[in-house]
């Protein structure tokens, strides 16, 4: 194909810089409940970040990445013009990029999913025509956007009010903490080994039966509940039940920052698992269409392009990840570590659940509504409502401006490559 080691070179590079941008704006949303709420140090976020974003896009983002490169525009009205395809999967990362950026630099938590299935629709349907578009699928995913956060606001409003009642509201907090993180911690643990470890037996084809799929569920959570006694119990606070009560919550609060430790864990994981692959899905589809005429590849290719992908995220992450930390980090709600907890176990378990359909919820709004239910428990004073419009009009606006910028790149494209 004439061109076609220019078409790599160039994917890879916007990729890469598009990539960037997600841990720019994505991934830094999703550590700023951790950061946001002090539970974990830079380092410790850092270290979680680079480890189990790598996991999940490797272990679990193989559907995604179907969906994003095949399942939005009909593929086969490329077969007898690849050159179109490439400029469409080029003229989508490009406008990825262009946002992600812009929006990192205004502190604003977008999402890759909308910029990306905003980018596919709207050149797609200009260049071939509504019919091409996969309209069903389309759908499913739109609906993902309005349900994901909504049912990850509910599920952390309720978690936080039960750590209300059972915990911090209790008459002697301390000696109910005691009684009651161990059974949040088996629900992390739960929400770890669904996301993890089935996740992982499945990549590897390890077929297991109910029975078994239990099991590893309970022994997970099991494995989850002693690290987090034994992190518990070194914490440098004497448990004395005359302690007033101020000193009670902050040994409370350091217990849940074990717990935020696992469930920041489980949200890099999803977004690994969600957005990396989204994020790839065009390059793949570039460099298979480049080398096979068909935008399929096999799973070496995708690996490696995975690999990648990672790697500018993580790098978006450390060089420029500050301004969205703040923004959903302390500007939302002010999140303590019980308060980051709940907001980010109700969005982890949302991610994952949408994620093993193949159907690419955003992570991001799912822990912005997951941010928003932990405020709301607290009362609806406790929200900045002006933040909170502005991100609903960042969300609403991403998905004409980056179908917009799409489009305009695709002719840019065409006229330089005829």
């Amino acid at each position: 194909m004439e061109y076609g080691l220019i078409y790599i070179i160039l994917g890879c590079c916007v990729g890469l810089w598009m990539t960037w941008g997600v841990g720019a704006n994505d991934l830094a949303n999703i550590m700023s409940t951790a950061m946001g709420s002090k539970a974990l140090s830079v380092k410790q976020a850092i270290g979680i970040a680079i480890f189990f974003e790598i996991a999940g896009a490797f272990l679990g983002g193989g559907e995604v990445s179907d969906t994003i490169r095949g399942g939005i525009i009909d593929v086969s009205s490329f077969y007898q013009t690849p050159q179109l395809f490439i400029y469409v999967m080029l003229s989508v990362l490009m406008a990825g990029a262009v946002w992600m950026t812009m929006a990192s630099f205004m502190g604003m938590p977008v999402s890759i999913t909308n910029a990306i299935v905003g980018s596919l629709v709207g050149v797609g349907t200009i260049m071939l025509g509504a019919h091409s578009i996969h309209w069903q699928e389309v759908g499913y995913i739109a609906i993902s956007w309005i349900v994901s956060p909504t049912i990850a606001g509910i599920t952390s409003y309720l978690l936080f009010i039960s750590i209300k009642k059972l915990i911090l509201g209790a008459e002697y907090p301390l000696l109910a903490a005691q009684r009651y993180v161990p059974i949040y911690l088996f629900l992390v643990g739960i929400v770890l080994a669904l996301m993890t470890a089935l996740k992982g037996l499945h990549h590897f084809h390890v077929a297991l039966t109910l029975l078994q799929n239990i099991l590893v569920i309970f022994v997970t959570a099991l494995l989850v509940l002693l690290i987090g006694f034994y992190a518990i119990k070194h914490i440098r606070l004497k448990l004395k039940f005359k302690l007033n009560r101020h000193t009670q919550f902050q040994y409370i609060e350091s217990m849940f920052s074990i717990l935020m430790a696992f469930t920041a864990c489980a949200m890099v994981f999803a977004h690994g698992s969600n957005d990396v692959a989204i994020a790839v899905g065009p390059i793949a589809g570039i460099i298979s269409m480049v080398s096979k005429g068909q935008p399929m590849q096999d799973g070496l290719l995708l690996s490696g392009i995975m690999l990648f992908g990672c790697f500018g995220v993580i790098m978006g992450l450390v060089m420029y990840g500050r301004k969205v930390i703040a923004t959903v980090g302390s500007a939302i709600t002010t999140l303590t570590p019980s308060r980051a907890f709940a907001a980010t176990l109700a969005a982890a378990s949302t991610v994952v659940v949408s994620t093993s359909t193949g159907i690419p919820v955003s992570a991001t709004q799912t822990l912005v509504g997951a941010v928003f239910g932990v405020g709301l428990a607290r009362g609806i004073d406790a929200l900045n409502l002006a933040v909170i419009r502005n991100i609903f009009m960042s969300w609403i606006v991403t998905i004409p401006a980056a179908a917009s910028l799409a489009t305009l790149f695709f002719y840019i494209l065409q006229k330089v490559f005829g």
